[in-house]
């Protein structure tokens, strides 16, 4: 299984902000120069974040990003749910594009549906709040990286 940057950025950025005390502003400028990535993806990510609940932005001079939600009502796999495009880890999954010509016969579409029912079933396990349990030196890591 391999996620998309655009997911693998999301979870980020709620790592980012989880990890800052509670109410604390983030900048997107700040969450790209932590992780030295794109400002502009991470502004697509994080405007995503906000549509869905999870991030809320604040306006204006001192404004900023942070946690709309606590961490632990973050669900990891609906998380990755939420931004993934698709779960197409083969041609076989898709509806318009398969054209396999084993589909008909093949019982590896199965085992590998199984493998992605229980990559989630474990995200679905978790949530923000069980990545954090080391706050401190998340935030310390983090925040030694900003420019």
């Amino acid at each position: 299984m391999r996620m998309t940057m655009y997911t693998d950025y999301a979870l980020r950025v709620l790592m980012y902000l989880g990890a800052k005390k509670d109410g604390e502003l983030s900048t997107i400028q700040g969450i790209s120069d932590a992780y030295g990535i794109s400002k502009n993806h991470l502004m697509k990510v994080t405007h995503q974040l906000g549509q869905l609940g999870y991030v809320e932005t604040v306006r204006g001079r001192g404004g900023g990003v942070r946690l709309a939600v606590q961490p632990e009502d973050i669900n990891i796999g609906t998380v990755v749910r939420q931004t993934e495009d698709d779960f197409n880890i083969v041609e076989c999954f898709s509806s318009t594009a398969n054209r396999c010509v084993l589909s008909p016969v093949c019982g590896l579409r199965g085992a590998l549906n199984q493998a992605l029912l229980a990559y989630l079933a474990v995200l679905d396990q978790h949530t923000l709040a069980d990545f954090l349990i080391n706050k401190e030196d998340l935030a310390a890591l983090l925040s030694s990286r900003e420019i």
